[in-house]
C-alpha cells in the first residue's frame, strides 16, 4: 500500500510539474497520454518492486538488501521506458522522466525506512517474527541461537532446540539455555515432534548429525507444513557479495571469494574517499576555523593534536584532531591506567581529567576528528575503514587483530556506529574484521548515514 501511494504520488507529480494543473476539465491533446502514461507507469513500477523481491519477507526489516532490490527494480523500469521510447522513437519528455524517477526513488527509500522503524518496534516487543527451533549439537545449538538473539530486527526468535543423537544427560547441555523437545535421528521421529511443536521456522546448524537423506525428508515435510527451513553453515562474518551458490550434482556448494579490494574497487573507493573529503573540507570550513579558534582561546597549546597512528600494512603515518586534552596528556596517561573503563586494548575514561572544556564537547559530537579528512585527502586514512590503532596497540594483536591492517583505516567504521567505547575488544575486532573481508560501496554509504546518526544520539562517546 505504501509503494502504491509513492509510485502514484511520483508520477502524478511529474505531470503536474511538467504541464501544470489543466485549466478546464478537459486535457490538451499534448496531455492525454502522459496521463496514461503515468498511471501505466505506476503501475510497472509497483509490480517491478514485487518482481525484484522487495516486499519479500526474507528481506524485509534488516540489512541493504531490500534497498538494494528497492533501487534496482526503479532502475531497470526506467531503463526500459529509455529502451522502448527510443525503439519506437517516441518523443518522451525528460522534464516528465527526470522529476518522476528521482523523487519516487527517494520517497521510496524513505518510506520503506519509516516502515522498517514500525516493524523494528514490533519486533522489540516479540512481535512479527519467526518462531525459530534449532537443530544441531549443544554447542551448535547454542551459538546459533545466541546469534539470532544478538540481532533481534531480523527478526527470528530462538525457541526450542532439537538435539538429534545427544544422550539425555549429557554434560554438553548443562548451559543449553533452551527447551529440548527432542533427540531423534530419524527423520519421522523428528517430522512428528517438529509438528506437534509448531515452529515458524527450523533452522539446521552445521552441527547437526543427520544422514543426507533425513535432511532431505525432513524439508519435503517442512515445505507440506509451511514452515520455513534454514540452513545455517559454519562460515562466520562472511557476507553476501563473496558468497556464490552453484548446484553441483543436486548440492547446493558454497563459493567464498576471496576477501581482497579488486583494482576496480580499490580506484572506486579512493576516488570516493579524495572527493568526499575534499566537498567535506569546503562545505565545514566555517566550522573548521571556528573550532580552531575556540581550541585556541580555550587553554595553551597547539590547535592541532599529532599522533602516529599504524595503517596500511604497518605502515606509519601521522593522525591529525583538533585538541582536546591538556598539552601534557600523554604523560599523565600511565597514572590514569588504573581508572581504565575500556576494553582489553584500548584505553577509555569516561570522565578523563585531562579533557579541556571545549575538548569534552568536540568530543561529544565527534568534531575533534574533522581535521582526519586531510590524512583521507592525503591517502593514508579512508572515510570509512577500521578505528586507526595505536603501535602499542598493534603490538598485542593476535593474528586474527592482524588482518585489520589490511585496508586503510577510517574516519568512521562499523565500529564507531555500534556502540564504539561500550564495545569490548572482541566486539571490535569482530566487527573490524567484517568489514575488511566484506567491503562494499553500498556497505560504505551505509556506514556514512548510520555514522550521522551515531553523532548526534553521542552512544558510546567518551
Amino acid at each position: 500500500m505504501v509503494d502504491a501511494a509513492v509510485v502514484l504520488w511520483a508520477t502524478v507529480g511529474a505531470l503536474i510539474l511538467r504541464f501544470g494543473v489543466p485549466e478546464t476539465e478537459r486535457l490538451s491533446a499534448s496531455e492525454q497520454p502522459y496521463v496514461v502514461l503515468s498511471l501505466i507507469l505506476a503501475a510497472g513500477w509497483w509490480a517491478m518492486l514485487s518482481l525484484r523481491g522487495s516486499r519479500e519477507a526474507t528481506v524485509l526489516g534488516h540489512g541493504t538488501e531490500e534497498y538494494k532490490r528497492v533501487v534496482s527494480a526503479s532502475l531497470i523500469l526506467f531503463g526500459l521506458v529509455a529502451i522502448v521510447s527510443y525503439a519506437l522513437q517516441l518523443d518522451t519528455a525528460r522534464g516528465y522522466v527526470g522529476v518522476a524517477l528521482p523523487a519516487g526513488l527517494i520517497m521510496l527509500l524513505l518510506s520503506r525506512a519509516i516502515v522498517r522503524r514500525f516493524l523494528h518496534i514490533e519486533r522489540e516487543h516479540g512481535r512479527s517474527s519467526l518462531r525459530v527451533l534449532v537443530v544441531g549439537s549443544s554447542s551448535g545449538v547454542q551459538h546459533l541461537a545466541d546469534s539470532l538473539r544478538a540481532q533481534p530486527m531480523a527478526g527470528y526468535i530462538p525457541v526450542g532446540a532439537y538435539l538429534p543423537g545427544v544422550e539425555l544427560g549429557a554434560s554438553t547441555t548443562e548451559h543449553l539455555d533452551l527447551r529440548v523437545i527432542g533427540r531423534a535421528v530419524e527423520a519421522d521421529a523428528i517430522i512428528s515432534d517438529i509438528k506437534a511443536f509448531g515452529p515458524d521456522a527450523v533452522a539446521l546448524s552445521s552441527s547437526m548429525q543427520l544422514a543426507p537423506e533425513t535432511i532431505r525428508a525432513l524439508g519435503w515435510a517442512l515445505a507440506d507444513l509451511n514452515i520455513r527451513l534454514i540452513m545455517a553453515p559454519a562460515l562466520t562474518d562472511v557476507a553476501g557479495p563473496r558468497i556464490h551458490t552453484r548446484p553441483v550434482a543436486g548440492l547446493p556448494l558454497i563459493h567464498v571469494s576471496t576477501p581482497n579490494l579488486e583494482k576496480g574497487q580499490r580506484f572506486v573507493k579512493r576516488t570516493t574517499d579524495i572527493i568526499g573529503a575534499a566537498l567535506l573540507i569546503v562545505a565545514a570550513s566555517p566550522l573548521l576555523t571556528g573550532i580552531a579558534l575556540l581550541v585556541r582561546l580555550d587553554s595553551p597549546g597547539p590547535i592541532l593534536f599529532r599522533q602516529e597512528r599504524v595503517g596500511t600494512a604497518g605502515e606509519r603515518f601521522r593522525m591529525f584532531k583538533f585538541r582536546s586534552m591538556v598539552v601534557d596528556a600523554e604523560a599523565k596517561l600511565e597514572r590514569l591506567r588504573e581508572s581504565h573503563e575500556g576494553n582489553e586494548v584500548l584505553f577509555k575514561l569516561r570522565n578523563d581529567p585531562r579533557v579541556t572544556r571545549v575538548g569534552r564537547v568536540l568530543r561529544k559530537f565527534s568534531l575533534d576528528e574533522l581535521p582526519q579528512l586531510f590524512n583521507v585527502v592525503g591517502g593514508s586514512m579512508s572515510l570509512v575503514g577500521p578505528r586507526p590503532p595505536l603501535a602499542a596497540e598493534v603490538e598485542r594483536y593476535d593474528i586474527r587483530a592482524h588482518r585489520r591492517l589490511l585496508v586503510r583505516p577510517g574516519m568512521t567504521g562499523l565500529w564507531q556506529v555500534s556502540g564504539r567505547s561500550l564495545l569490548s575488544w572482541d566486539e571490535t575486532v569482530r566487527l573490524d574484521l567484517y568489514y575488511v573481508e566484506n567491503w562494499s560501496f553500498l556497505g560504505d554509504l551505509t556506514i556514512l548515514l548510520r555514522t550521522f546518526k551515531a553523532v548526534i544520539s553521542r552512544h558510546g562517546a567518551f
